[in-house]
């Protein structure tokens, strides 16, 4: 071992020691980060000093599992965050190893999601259903439960107790109630042949719903009473069966927070971002510390679903406020180079247009003017997204707030110009954002690009790349950024194939397969024109008939279509 690292053992062993002093004996999640700051591993855990505690034990990193060595190994930090139960640690966990994707998790790196009820009140009978996709679609939901098996079992206790229905059929009818169990059981009311009216059952459905939502204590008590009762005769198989369902009960109705939004103070925070920014102010040979980073990167898969994503890191910490996400609208195919242009130009077209509004309306005539190509860029970008269909013209979504500080001859007024600007990629991707940036008489602005291969930096101008010790802390904060604004871009792309694939609301009507969807789809070509064709119509489609396409009509319209629903 070297003397360099023989004095960063000593020093690293003693921050993790002071941060094992420091963890509380509560549920809650844990992350694993190597020397880059990246996380590695996420774990969850119900005393979080006592499971953490475990992986910097002599014994454990002299065991036989290779991995769980090699994770030890690459542990140079570590953060926690603490919440109220066991299953809201559940919850997080899963959440945050779909969004960071750390190296030695195997589970949860599916796109399978923890599963939630839906009732849709606007249906001719409403029925509880499970899910795992919430849709904007009017729908009541609850969860996610971390225990699907505590799930369908309070699930059955809800139909049975509020007599709901449990068969399929959107509008069942007097021939689906004479093969219906659930009705000859008298489990159900059966609303399907008049026994209650739609109001009646509609309140029964409405207190079910109340029930899931946690105002179930009187149902605990009884059930309680009931375990209580059955033990008192020696009936020990039905109180153990009793004691179940009330555990079961309480498991599902229990509390949780839902983590729609991550942590802020999880995901990427650096490790001394003071440090780390002078380091890099001096290395690229800047005039101060770059306050405002902005980071650039492309995904896409063969061409399709092409997006790209632009992370501010302000301080040397994510800004969250300012990440901006765009779908690629002129270039076609595959072409990383041409994308990285129009990304940037369009990021900082709108800045610029935006800056220049602001000061007509402020009667502010003083900064320097906007040059002429800039409106004919933004309606080329704008032409070609009418000329494929979409609505979204607009260049970008920022609002751009009043300039802090502006250097001396620096192009528009009040408007937030990133120090630094990050360009995932090696030459091409840099010089195509050079390009942009100086039609746009933004050429001023530090730009670098970042290559993962051999984590170069790339210079404007300069022959050779830049290649810093992978210990240095300036490189340490241009991974951060490159990262976090790659794992961005790829959740994005991802959000996309996943709605394209699997949010279909046709997936939801009852007994459709796939020949009847694509045949709808083929006659029809989006879901936006099945709602607003007539019963007959569809009864025209093959495989359908008058009932069916009145049964499908009445589906749809029950349902309220979000505006970007693909079809």
């Amino acid at each position: 071992m070297s003397g360099h690292l023989r004095e960063i053992v000593p020093a690293l062993t003693e921050q993790i020691r002071r941060k094992l002093s420091t963890l509380p004996h509560k549920p809650g999640v844990y992350l694993m980060r190597d020397r880059f700051g990246t996380v590695i591993y996420v774990g969850k855990a119900r005393d979080l000093r006592k499971r953490v505690s475990t992986y910097f034990q002599p014994s454990r990193r002299m065991g036989w599992d290779l991995k769980f060595r090699a994770l030890v190994e690459a542990i140079h930090d570590f953060d926690f965050h603490v919440v109220r139960s066991e299953p809201e640690s559940l919850l997080l966990e899963g959440r945050l190893i779909k969004e960071l994707h750390p190296r030695y998790n195997v589970s949860f790196r599916d796109d399978k999601r923890f599963l939630m009820v839906k009732v849709n009140l606007n249906d001719p009978i409403p029925r509880l259903t499970l899910t795992r996709l919430k849709q904007d679609d009017g729908a009541r939901y609850f969860g996610p439960f971390p225990n699907s098996g505590a799930l369908r079992s309070t699930l059955s206790l809800v139909r049975r107790q509020f007599h709901l229905r449990g068969c399929r059929p959107l509008t069942p009818t007097e021939r689906d109630y004479r093969h219906c169990l659930y009705a000859h059981l008298k489990y159900c009311t059966a609303p399907c042949i008049g026994n209650v009216t739609r109001e009646q059952y509609l309140e029964q459905v409405k207190a079910a719903c109340d029930f899931l939502a946690g105002h179930c204590a009187e149902m605990e008590e009884r059930l309680e009473a009931e375990m209580k009762q059955a033990a008192a005769r020696q009936e020990y198989e039905k109180a153990a069966e009793l004691r179940d369902l009330l555990a079961d009960l309480r498991r599902t109705t229990r509390k949780t927070e839902k983590f729609e939004r991550l942590p802020y103070s999880l995901p990427l925070t650096a490790i001394d971002p003071e440090r780390d920014l002078k380091e890099l102010a001096d290395v690229l040979g800047l005039t101060a510390p770059p306050v405002r980073i902005e980071g650039f990167d492309i995904s896409n898969i063969s061409g399709t679903f092409a997006v790209a994503s632009m992370v501010r890191f302000r301080n040397g910490r994510p800004d969250r406020a300012n990440y901006r996400r765009y779908r690629i609208k002129t270039v076609e195919g595959q072409d990383d180079f041409a994308s990285m242009a129009e990304v940037v130009r369009r990021r900082y077209a709108r800045l610029l247009k935006e800056a220049a509004a602001r000061g007509r309306q402020s009667g502010d005539d003083g900064g320097e003017p906007i040059p002429q190509a800039l409106q004919a860029m933004v309606d080329d970008v704008s032409a070609a997204a009418r000329g494929r269909g979409r609505s979204d013209v607009n260049t970008d979504a920022s609002a751009v707030t009043v300039r802090e500080r502006r250097a001396p001859g620096e192009p528009g007024r009040g408007i937030h110009l990133p120090d630094l600007i990050l360009i995932d990629g090696g030459k091409g991707q840099l010089n195509a954002a050079c390009a942009e940036l100086a039609k746009l008489g933004l050429q001023h602005i530090p730009v670098i690009g970042l290559a993962k291969e051999f984590e170069e930096i790339y210079r404007p101008g300069a022959p050779e790349p830049l290649r810093l010790s992978h210990e240095s802390g300036a490189l340490k904060l241009l991974q951060r950024v490159r990262d976090e604004s790659h794992r961005f871009a790829n959740t994005y792309n991802a959000q996309l194939r996943l709605k394209r694939i699997s949010e279909s609301i046709l997936d939801e009507f009852p007994n459709i397969g796939e020949r009847r969807k694509a045949a709808l789809l083929r006659k029809f070509g989006s879901v936006q024109r099945i709602r607003a064709a007539t019963v007959e119509e569809i009864a025209q489609v093959p495989g359908f008939g008058g009932k069916a396409a009145a049964e499908l009509k009445a589906f749809l319209e029950a349902r309220v279509r979000p505006a970007d629903e693909p079809g």
